[in-house]
């Protein structure tokens, strides 16, 4: 009987197995805008409810800062930071909640085909948010830095808006991301949150380590979009 060439498997034999290892899929300027982001927030949340209007100011102000660097780093930034990278064809985000039932190993490197759509309306909400609030007036109490651009009505009109979008555009998009979570833990038993927090996840050890960026960078364009900020607040 002549034997099986090398390198080749009889058959009916089992694939060999491919073994997973722990890689690094997201860098530290992600992880910590994201989870800042999610306090701030909150944080803004709670201070327009205690009438707290110079603290919800602020961390409107440092929302924005972050904003503009989360736009530029999802250029300039890691691999899987940037929007070339995970921004799919919206058919193969609509394929993938397809499957969102289907029990299978997680071999995503970063933001799946649905994720990455997710990722960027919640961005463009915050910042649509973030720009009514420096238009938006408290009723001479505290005016957003540009709200003297404008007409008292359309002052008013741009509070209006304001909280519009928070109640019924980023408490849906949250309740939206929260409920994706929970569902890829319970039906697809894969963990989003932890990579996020360490940075990490097993994937196939056939899979290549995405690149990352030297986190000076980040600082430096964190830094550059602070000052930009604070030259709008200070003589817009």
């Amino acid at each position: 009987m002549q034997r099986p060439q090398s390198g080749r498997l009889p058959i009916g034999s089992a694939k060999p197995r491919v073994p997973n290892l722990m890689m690094r899929v997201w860098d530290a300027p992600i992880r910590l805008f994201h989870w800042i982001i999610t306090l701030l927030v909150v944080f803004s949340y709670i201070t327009m409810r205690q009438g707290w209007l110079e603290l919800h100011f602020l961390s409107g102000y440092t929302i924005l800062a972050l904003l503009l660097f989360r736009l530029v780093w999802g250029f300039v930034g890691s691999e899987t930071a940037r929007f070339g990278k995970f921004l799919k064809n919206p058919l193969e985000g609509l394929r993938h909640l397809g499957h969102i039932a289907r029990r299978e190993p997680d071999t995503e490197i970063g933001h799946n085909a649905a994720g990455g759509w997710m990722v960027l309306v919640l961005l463009l909400a915050l910042l649509a948010q973030v720009t009514t609030g420096l238009f938006s007036n408290a009723d001479g109490i505290t005016d957003g830095p540009l709200a003297h651009h404008l007409s008292r009505a359309a002052s008013d009109q741009a509070t209006t808006i304001h909280g519009l979008i928070f109640y019924y555009g980023l408490l849906v998009l949250i309740g939206l991301h929260i409920v994706a979570v929970l569902a890829y833990a319970l039906l697809k038993r894969q963990d989003l949150v932890r990579p996020m927090v360490t940075g990490r996840k097993r994937l196939p050890a056939t899979m290549q380590q995405p690149r990352f960026v030297n986190p000076a960078l980040a600082m430096g364009v964190l830094a550059i979009s602070a000052v930009l900020v604070w030259l709008l607040v200070r003589f817009g």
